[in-house]
């Protein structure tokens, strides 16, 4: 009998130890499904196996984050249910919109990032470390999912991959080399949260990018939705289907929904307003809609 699997693939940067972190991602995803429909957020929680982290960053980076400075934020994160007024302020000051239209200039001339400031300039890089894939590294970071895919697939259950900003490169990437090399047969659905799959200087440098156009695109997704906060400065380009048409015209996927107008997050820490940050995103009321329609509709 078929099951309902959600694989969640983080981003870039060390993180807590596996199981804490898996912990903290499903406290929040839980929750702002919860404020949606009760019965969804238990169905969900029943199952450890429900909610399976992809947890690569270790092996890429040799060390965990300490996450104890940030329980407080999470914490005060989940006792608001809506940005507010100096949240959406804060989001699109004119320092964010200025530094946003350096990384957009960045993305058409790579050849300047390294005069962009600190922030923009590691996460170019470390973007750019995971291309060159330099001992086979992407390689092996991309088996941490696919392993995990094989095996779902093969027991015929409906997975939702949650791609986090570079873990949505780690996982279109993945689905190519299943789907175009491997020859695996079924399907996912696919959430992509703070993305850059939407960026020249990804898109060129994607698995399949450089291949025929009948294997130019992952053959895996059933459905794609793409969720981008205002002030992101990861997911410069929000919408996708637009960057996407040609796949979607060829039938390699059924549908590519983007949801990013008048989007905002409201986590917070001592560095001030975060909306990149991934427990965000999984307790925003529009991640909470997308998974219960998804975990409701595969019931």
């Amino acid at each position: 009998m078929s099951q309902r699997r959600i694989l969640y693939v983080p981003g870039k940067n060390p993180k807590p130890p596996a199981e804490v972190h898996r912990g903290l991602l499903l406290r929040c995803l839980v929750e702002g499904v919860a404020r949606l429909d009760g019965a969804t957020a238990d169905a969900i929680s029943s199952d450890e196996e429900n909610f399976e982290l992809i947890a690569w960053n270790f092996f890429y980076y040799g060390r965990h984050q300490d996450i104890t400075p940030e329980l407080q934020w999470i914490d005060e994160l989940l006792r608001k249910e809506e940005a507010s007024a100096v949240d959406r302020r804060e989001a699109m000051t004119w320092n964010r919109r200025m530094v946003r239209s350096l990384y957009q200039i960045a993305d058409s001339f790579p050849v300047i990032i390294p005069w962009l400031p600190e922030t923009l300039r590691k996460n170019a890089e470390e973007t750019r470390r995971y291309f060159h894939n330099e001992g086979g590294v992407a390689w092996d970071v991309r088996e941490f999912l696919k392993r995990e895919l094989r095996e779902q697939l093969e027991s015929g259950n409906r997975v939702l991959v949650i791609g986090h900003s570079l873990g949505s490169i780690v996982a279109y990437d993945s689905f190519w080399s299943l789907s175009q090399q491997e020859q695996l047969r079924g399907k996912v659905d696919f959430l992509t949260l703070g993305s850059p799959l939407g960026l020249n200087y990804v898109q060129e440098r994607l698995l399949g990018a450089k291949a025929s156009p009948d294997r130019r695109y992952p053959a895996m997704i059933r459905n794609w939705m793409n969720v981008s906060a205002a002030g992101d400065l990861i997911s410069l380009d929000r919408t996708f289907a637009d960057d996407f048409r040609e796949m979607l015209e060829a039938g390699f996927v059924r549908r590519i929904d983007d949801h990013c107008r008048d989007l905002h997050t409201w986590y917070r820490n001592d560095g001030g307003l975060n909306v990149h940050r991934s427990y965000g995103y999984l307790v925003h009321p529009v991640v909470a809609r997308l998974v219960t329609r998804w975990w409701k509709m595969n019931a």
